[in-house]
Parts: C-alpha cells; sequence; structure tokens
C-alpha cells in the first residue's frame, strides 16, 4: 500500500528523531510499501524517504514550487510531483495514499494530521491513521482532545478514528489493520480531566 508519512522539517531537532525516521523508512520498504512524503530532503522528511529508497522501497514524492525553488526538493524520489502551493500538497498526499503514519513533528505535521483525522472523524474516509510517539511529545494533544470529548466538542469516534503507538512494529501492526484499534475507556477519559 501507498504510506504517507508526516514527519518534521526542522533542521534543529534531536537526532533521536532523525534515527526514529530511519527506522520508519527502512521498515516500510521491507514491508512492499511505497512511501509518500513531502517531497523534501531536510529533516526526517529526508531521512526517512532517504531510508526507505536504502532498503530497495518505491518513493512518492510531493512538493510546492516554492520549497522547489529553494532547492530542497528530492530529485531522486521515484515520481515528484510539484504541486503549485501547500493545500495541493495535502490534496495529492491524500489522494496518493491508503494509509497515514504521522511521526514527531511541528505545525505543519500538526495540520497534516488534523485535516486527515477531521476527514476520518467525518466519514468521509476510513483509511488507517496511526501516530508514532516514542517520547510522548503528542501526550498534551491527546489529553487535549480527552478534555474536548469531555467538554462535549467532539464525539467518541475521535478515539476510534486514530491509533497512539509507541513502537515501529505496533505503528505497522495497525497500519496494515493487523491490530485493533484501542478506546481508552470512560475511567481513563475521567482521570485525564482530573
Amino acid at each position: 500500500m501507498n504510506v504517507c508519512v508526516f514527519c518534521a522539517s526542522s533542521q534543529k531537532i534531536d537526532p533521536k528523531y532523525l534515527d526514529l525516521a530511519v527506522q520508519v523508512g527502512t521498515e516500510l520498504a521491507k514491508r512492499g510499501h511505497t512511501l509518500v512524503s513531502g517531497g523534501a530532503t531536510v529533516s526526517c522528511m529526508g531521512a526517512v524517504t532517504a531510508a526507505a529508497r536504502a532498503a530497495g522501497g518505491r518513493t512518492i514524492g510531493v512538493i510546492p514550487q516554492a520549497l522547489v525553488d529553494i532547492e530542497i526538493a528530492d530529485r531522486q524520489s521515484d515520481e515528484l510531483i510539484v504541486t503549485a502551493g501547500m493545500r495541493e500538497r495535502k490534496g495529492v498526499m491524500d489522494a496518493r495514499s491508503d494509509a497515514f503514519l504521522v511521526l514527531p513533528g511541528g505545525i505543519g505535521t500538526l495540520e497534516e494530521l488534523f485535516e486527515i483525522w477531521t476527514a476520518r472523524v467525518l466519514g468521509i474516509h476510513d483509511r488507517p491513521l496511526v501516530i508514532l510517539d516514542p517520547w510522548s511529545l503528542y501526550a498534551p494533544l491527546r489529553a487535549l482532545v480527552e478534555t474536548m470529548y469531555d467538554e462535549g466538542f467532539t464525539r467518541a469516534n475521535v478515539f476510534d478514528a486514530i491509533a497512539w503507538t509507541t513502537s515501529v512494529e505496533e505503528a505497522f501492526a495497525h497500519l496494515e489493520g493487523r491490530a485493533k484499534p484501542v478506546r481508552p475507556t470512560v475511567e481513563e477519559l475521567g482521570e485525564a480531566a482530573g
């Protein structure tokens, strides 16, 4: 399947995040999947793509012209799609993907996550959406969503629409449909809010 990986493009991050991206790219290729990425050579985005190719995987990069102009386009991609802007880029990545994997990242990664997550909650798609978060970067986000649920701002299916994982193996189990979604219990939601 085509797995879209959303991740950091920042240059000033702990090397452990780059190592995680390499592990993901390598595992993705070993399992015979195609990587759909943001089409850049920098940071985790570049690391996951280079690792996937090094392990024999196919890569599809989707990048806006503005980023091509600053020379960070991954010209070694098996397929490099250049878009007019960021919105078109996200649309192409969405259309070309069978599943979505979110690694640690910044506000761009969050924007991509929220768009796919919202579409899944609304029933616009039913493709797997998995967060791989070994160091709990997204723990405050998860707590915030649980509080939003407690306050009535979202429905319970917000939890069914996403899998929160801490290991590469666990993430791929969810992506490949070998793991059942784990929804927090009412007690766990109450503890998170309290």
